[in-house]
């Protein structure tokens, strides 16, 4: 059971929610926040003073007073007119992780909302209901506007859910699971769709594994170093006291484990160096770690943060902001993407190594009859293919603005498109290395895998579990997916 109170949310619980499907639960030490602020809101309310988001229109139409009999109608309006999300719908985990986001914020007591409002919030989760939530068409300010939106139209019975991965209506959903719709009061429709949570529920989750995939890249790595003969001394442990990134240490620590018993890394220099691609790998690599350790930090502020407006305080002040604005979560993005993008770039130039005779000194595309044989020749043109297409999406999105809302919201973040692009770059950087494992795993059979360390042979053999050796050319799309599988959890 993950217990949410605003404050205490990791990455890994995020995960454990979202793709484990483990039950949710408000703190209840999180009521009286939660319920002050509500009386706050209703206070606001009943005198009439006007306030934005309560009891008045929304961005370029904040200066509409809505009288009170209105106020309902208001909340259901906000949600149909910004439910206007297109293309291909999230997939279920990337909601789930939003929705329980969304009710991390709110048990914070800023938003002033009811926490019967939170609470449907956990029982669609618990009860495992998911919205239709098409990925694109957020800004990224105020927030994640329409993909919250279709969130909460599916809270109040509208709009669509996903089932069986088909478009379903929401109160047949609803119906089926005998789960009640709910009436949202002042405020409560603006502050369940304002704020960063759809970008950082995709940010989270491919962060968490973007660290096992990080550290399967060391792995793989050093198969390669094995089965190209590295030089050992490249890997001094030294080498990471006299530039002390952290990261260097950890690429390091993660290479020599794997190799450290190896017999084909002899301690008598063969040659002088190796070239970048493996002599810096754990410099590369340690940059990636780097940058993942920093983008875990910023993200779990990210995501125990009230990204409302207005925030509503202890004392009764009623504050206009911009923390709904989503650049904090979209450089993340941005740059988690340029970082495992690198990663993708570092193994294409291994795998080329290894099937390159003059580089390698091993058959040319290690296939014994080559000619007759391709080998694994088109492998490492599927690679520059991927490798080619993160480059293409390495652009920042977060450098771009597009005034919306009638100049109201003159300077978006256009975070969510940073999420969706490092969607896809993982994807791809996935699959490069999983093209690398292969390769370096035919490589080390055709190098002496006898002499192998223990721990290679140990990835060897979990490998050709569900591959077997390339002794001829033969149709491999299904090898390309059993060895991305194998990198979905840490292959030691």
């Amino acid at each position: 059971m993950i217990e949410i109170n605003g404050h205490h949310l990791k990455i890994d619980d995020v995960h454990s929610v979202a793709v484990l499907k483990e039950k949710v639960r408000v703190a209840e030490a999180a009521v009286s926040k939660i319920r002050n602020g509500r009386r706050i809101v209703d206070d606001i309310v009943k005198h009439g003073k006007p306030f934005y988001g309560i009891n008045t229109g929304v961005g370029k139409l904040a200066e509409v007073k809505i009288e009170n009999e209105c106020i309902e109608e208001l909340q259901k309006n906000i949600l149909r007119s910004h439910a206007v999300g297109v293309g291909e719908p999230l997939p279920e985990e990337y909601v789930r992780a939003c929705m329980l986001l969304r009710a991390n914020t709110l048990t914070s007591g800023h938003s002033g909302v009811r926490e019967e409002v939170i609470e449907k919030l956990v029982e669609f989760l618990n009860e495992d209901i998911i919205p239709y939530v098409p990925s694109k068409g957020s800004v990224g300010a105020s927030g994640d506007l329409a993909p919250l939106s279709h969130i909460a139209l599916a809270l109040i019975g509208e709009g669509y859910c996903l089932k069986d991965g088909n478009r379903i209506e929401t109160s047949r959903v609803l119906k089926e699971k005998s789960v009640s719709p709910i009436t949202l009061k002042s405020k409560e429709g603006l502050a369940l769709i304002n704020g960063t949570q759809a970008t950082s529920a995709i940010i989270s989750l491919i962060l968490r594994n973007a660290f096992i995939l990080t550290y399967n890249s060391d792995l793989i790595a050093g198969m390669s170093f094995e089965a190209l003969k590295g030089v050992r001394e490249e890997l001094d442990l030294r080498i990471s006291e006299t530039r002390p990134h952290p990261g260097i240490k950890t690429s390091l620590i993660n290479l020599n484990h794997l190799i450290q018993d190896s017999r084909l890394i002899q301690e008598e220099k063969k040659r002088v160096q190796d070239a970048y691609s493996l002599r810096c790998t754990p410099q590369v690599h340690g940059a990636v770690w780097d940058i993942l350790e920093f983008s875990k930090k910023v993200m779990e502020i990210e995501i125990n943060s009230v990204t409302d407006n207005p925030l509503v305080f202890e004392n009764g002040d009623i504050i206009s902001n911009g923390n709904f604005h989503g650049q904090h979560p979209g450089i993340i993005g941005d740059i988690m993407g340029l970082a495992l993008s690198i990663l993708g770039n570092i193994s294409e130039r291994r795998s080329f190594r290894l099937l390159t005779p003059e580089l390698s000194g091993l058959p040319a595309f290690l296939i014994k009859e080559s000619g007759l044989n391709s080998g694994f020749m088109m492998h490492q043109v599927t690679q520059a293919s991927l490798v080619s297409m993160n480059k293409i999406l390495g652009h920042p999105a977060t450098l771009d603005s597009i005034p919306t809302s009638g100049n109201q919201e003159d300077f978006v973040s256009m975070a969510m498109n940073s999420a969706l692009k490092l969607k896809e770059i993982f994807q791809n950087t996935k699959k490069i290395l999983a093209i690398e494992l292969l390769i370096s795993a035919q490589a080390l059979e055709l190098s002496g895998l006898e002499m192998a360390s223990s721990g290679t042979k140990y990835i060897h053999k979990k490998l050709r579990e569900l591959v077997p050796h390339l002794d001829r050319d033969r149709f491999m799309l299904e090898d390309i997916e059993k060895a991305e599988h194998l990198l979905s959890e840490k292959l030691i």
